[in-house]
């Protein structure tokens, strides 16, 4: 078992200020695979003190600077590549492979971009004999969850790295030995003492003193829309800038001239990729009305070529959820789907076969829902598609638009201007036509109540950026 008692703050392993412990559990087995402290506001003010100090020196380095140190991260990171793999796998629960390929990568996919893009980035504009100016906001606060933990902790801490800002880091305190990972390699990087701090911690607690305190500039928060909002609530008496990356009931509209084998297909492979936990998720699938029973049978034969267990063996394709608590309420939530009617084409309430430990659930398909059921308005977070017909394209994307969310949307049609028409008409962040996937160059975030700002490549540097106009620069 692992014991990671202390935080990262100012240069230095330090202890807590008040020890209070918490267990870590591997969700594949129940077990406690670490312990962890919880912070308290006295340990969030010692953090934001040190992130403080050290803007004075950093928030005025050069790039060039800045691109020393960021090529050494990238370079620790590559080295510590497999330790941090192997830490997702265990925090929660995903396939070796996933963890691999897709969670681990995607911290190294951050970092790398950030500094491609730090080498050319304009700060400076001028405006006739004016300047306009881009510089670091100071010292930023970042609320990181579970489900991608080192992509959304990397896809934070790259950009404000960049531009010369400070930071305090909160990670999910369900998943947080990524995070520990993350926070040796800032040390064996040799970040300048300060630069980077980590506090575990609760929310309610730890979340709250850095959205509150004085002397954070901004918070960069994602999760969900319940917690963002709370977030933006605690910030508001010092008037920080809040960017948030929240929830997401991302719809799929399926029309009536796609490759229904290859879009069905794709459509649950995706939903149940990570279990389910990722905020952009497709998780609601429109289908023309006359192809539906079509689009059920592919839908359960995919299902059931997803093979959930153990996360170490090579077979496994989908893990468990990631606590116990959220293994409660996806199985509430399939049994509302049962309750209000929707037709259960496979999967269900309770463990897979073959499955008796862990907070594994079914891969489970729904259809014949209607916009206004609850697995088709709540966000589920598990391995659970809802399966809305329809009639007509406009009624496609009127019930896609009908939500409060609006992170991702998904079309599939073989007319690749047909898609485009549709895309330009849904109100999401991002929008994937045919499965299509960017880089991490590519803006991430949301509509409505999905968010505001975005994440990812050089869109992903302007929340960190206060913008300065300097007149009369040129004389």
């Amino acid at each position: 078992m692992r014991e990671y008692l202390k935080f990262y703050i100012n240069g230095e392993w330090v202890d807590p200020v008040q020890p209070k412990s918490l267990d870590v559990i591997n969700p594949a087995d129940e077990s406690v695979c670490a312990r962890i402290s919880l912070g308290s506001e006295a340990d969030v003010d010692k953090a934001v003190a040190a992130a403080k100090a050290a803007f004075e020196t950093y928030g005025y380095s050069t790039r060039e600077e800045r691109i020393a140190v960021m090529e050494r991260v990238v370079e620790t990171y590559k080295k510590r590549y497999q330790d941090m793999a192997d830490a997702i796998r265990t925090e929660m629960g995903a396939p070796k492979s996933l963890a691999e390929a897709d969670q681990a990568y995607s911290g190294q996919g951050h970092l790398e971009k950030a500094l491609e893009v730090l080498r050319s980035y304009e700060f400076e504009e001028d405006l006739g004999a004016h300047r306009v100016v881009k510089e670091p906001i100071g010292v930023c606060g970042l609320i990181t969850p579970w489900n991608w933990p080192v992509n959304q902790i990397a896809c934070k801490v790259a950009p404000a790295l960049a531009v010369g800002c400070t930071m305090v880091l909160k990670p999910s305190e369900i998943a947080p030995l990524s995070a520990q990972v993350f926070a040796e390699i800032m040390d064996e990087a040799g970040v300048p003492a300060g630069v980077f701090n980590l506090v575990n911690g609760d929310g309610p607690t730890v979340g709250a003193a850095l959205s509150k305190h004085p002397d954070v500039d901004m918070m960069s928060f994602t999760g969900s829309t319940r917690a963002g909002t709370q977030v933006a609530m605690n910030a508001a008496p010092t008037v920080k800038r809040v960017a948030q990356e929240l929830g997401g009931k991302s719809p799929n509209i399926i029309l009536d001239d796609a490759d229904l084998e290859a879009a069905v297909t794709r459509g649950v492979l995706h939903m149940m990729h990570n279990t389910g936990q990722s905020c952009n998720a497709p998780s609601r699938m429109f289908v023309p009305r006359d192809r539906l029973a079509e689009a059920e049978e592919i839908a359960a034969r995919v299902a059931a070529s997803v093979v959930p267990g153990d996360p170490t063996s090579a077979d496994t394709t989908m893990g468990p959820v990631v606590s116990e608590a959220q293994f409660n309420k996806i199985q509430g939530l399939i049994q509302a789907g049962i309750d209000e009617g929707a037709k259960l084409v496979v999967g269900g309430p309770g463990l897979p076969d073959g499955i008796e430990s862990g907070y594994f659930v079914r891969p489970t398909v729904f259809s014949a829902v209607n916009n206004d059921m609850t697995i088709a308005r709540e966000e589920i977070f598990g391995p659970v598609l809802a399966m809305l017909p329809y009639d007509s394209e406009e009624e496609a994307i009127r019930m896609a638009n009908d939500t409060p969310y609006g992170l991702a949307g998904y079309v599939q049609s073989e007319d690749i201007e047909h898609a485009r028409r549709v895309a330009r008409r849904i109100r999401a962040g991002n929008v994937h036509l045919n499965g299509a996937s960017g880089g991490f160059d590519i803006p991430f975030g949301g509509f409505k109540q999905s968010g505001n700002g975005r994440e990812w490549g050089a869109h992903g540097f302007t929340d960190f950026l206060e913008i300065k106009a300097v007149e009369g620069f040129g004389g």
